[in-house]
């Protein structure tokens, strides 16, 4: 339970690690969301604000956390 006495809904994404490093989300009342590790789901979860998480998404869609293009060096013989 997280502190409005409800068990959260875990949701995983279908296109998780078969390996189990995956994380699962829940919605909470109020907006928030709470994550945690899939392969631990006893173990602590993270909860966010609506705010915190509207970061996030948008963020996400903008590309603010993809990886850099790795550089391609010039090659000298």
């Amino acid at each position: 339970m997280i502190d409005d006495g409800v068990a959260p809904r875990w949701r995983k994404s279908r296109h998780s690690n078969p390996n189990g490093n995956c994380v699962e989300v829940a919605r909470l009342a109020g907006g928030g969301v709470a994550v945690r590790h899939s392969g631990d789901p006893r173990g602590p979860a993270l909860v966010y604000a609506p705010a915190e998480i509207a970061a996030f998404v948008t963020g996400a869609k903008e590309g603010r956390f993809d990886r850099p293009e790795p550089r391609r060096g010039r090659r000298t013989q």
